[in-house]
Parts: structure tokens; sequence; C-alpha cells
């Protein structure tokens, strides 16, 4: 079991109280979410404010890939007390990809956003090739989430109402090799998975 910083409890539950005032957060399906051993929640990306709210609602600490870009005075602070840490992007980022497996194979919580970047649209993208190769190499559980309300742009609404939902975990077949085209198939699936959550939320199930 993962040994949590004396400050973590109290300000996820402080964070935790502001969210549900300010985006009437809910969260959905946690008992689905591994309560021990390596895991990989992968979730839909349409705002800055995913990464906070995803990672409270989350019922163990993640670590989470964030651009580096967000890392500035004050907010990079911020977010690496929620447990993130910087990816550069528009390459492979080596150290960043070597810190998210030894993560994995300490068998704590990563965070990914598999398309890779926020959705412009709204819609959910498709994987970046590679999103479960960090999660290939501890053989972590991956969760397929979703975030729902925070298309703020699009939304419009005074007062935001934001869903969390947790999938169904999915796992790594133990007899079987893991290749490329086992990951492929793994990672349309997963997105799959995103998608439903997505349409179970948005029609109030």
């Amino acid at each position: 079991m993962e040994k949590l910083p004396f400050w973590y409890t109290p300000t996820k539950k402080t964070l935790m109280f502001f969210w549900k005032i300010i985006f009437r957060l809910r969260v959905l399906h946690s008992e689905r979410f591994p309560v021990d051993g390596p895991v990989v929640l992968a979730c839909n990306h349409v705002s800055l404010a995913d990464p906070p709210l995803v990672g409270t609602a989350s019922p163990r600490r993640v670590n989470i890939m964030a651009k580096e870009e967000l890392f500035v005075p004050v907010i990079g602070s911020f977010y690496r007390l929620l447990g993130a840490f910087p990816v550069r992007r528009g390459g492979a980022d080596r150290t960043a990809i070597k810190h998210g497996i030894d993560i994995l194979k300490n068998g704590e919580c990563l965070m990914i956003f598999p398309e890779g970047t926020r959705s412009h649209t709204g819609k959910l993208g498709k994987a970046q090739p590679g999103a479960l190769m960090m999660a290939s190499k501890a053989r972590a559980v991956i969760v397929p989430t979703c975030i729902v309300g925070t298309d703020f742009k699009r939304d419009k609404h005074f007062w935001p109402k934001v869903t969390v939902s947790f999938g169904e975990p999915m796992y790594f077949p133990a007899e079987e090799e893991i290749n490329k085209d086992l990951l492929h198939k793994m990672s349309e699936e997963m997105m799959a998975r995103i998608a439903k959550e997505i349409e179970v939320v948005r029609n109030g199930n």
C-alpha cells in the first residue's frame, strides 16, 4: 500500500469541498478502481481543469503527466502538489517516460490523457501511438475514465456540473506476449470504453 504524504488527505478533502461547490462535481463508480497495484487512469481531455478535478476524484493518489508549459510559478507548485510532473510535447520525453514507468513499477497510479492533448472540438479523439507503452512495462491495470462538463467554451453554463466516471478495469492478458498489435488493440478498446462512459453520463444514467 502506498504511503501517502501527511498533507494529502486534508488537501484532497479541501479540494473536493470546493470542487463540489464550484463545479458541482460528482464521482461515479469509484468501486471499480483497484485498491492497490499499478494503475493507469486513462481519461479524455477537454480542459485545463481536467487534471485537478480527475485527480481529486480518484480514489487513490495519482501522478499526472502534464505539459511543461503548465509549470509556471504558483500554478506549477499547485500541480506538483497534486502529483503532476512535466513532460515535453512534440517528441519523446525520455526522462518523463522513465519517471512514469518507475511510478507504475512502484505500484502507484499514473494518469494519462491518451489523446495527447486537449480536444478542440469537444469530441473524443484517437489514442496517440504508444499511449499504453508505459502501462505495458509494468502490466498495469488500465481504468478507462471520462470527465464530462468541463467544456466551458461550448457549454457556457453559469454554474457548470462536472461528472467523473470510472469504467471497468482492463487487464493485460497474463499468457500473451505484449507487442505492437496487442497494444493497438487494447488502445482501441480503451478509447471505446471511454466513449461509452461519456455517453452513459450524458444520457443521465
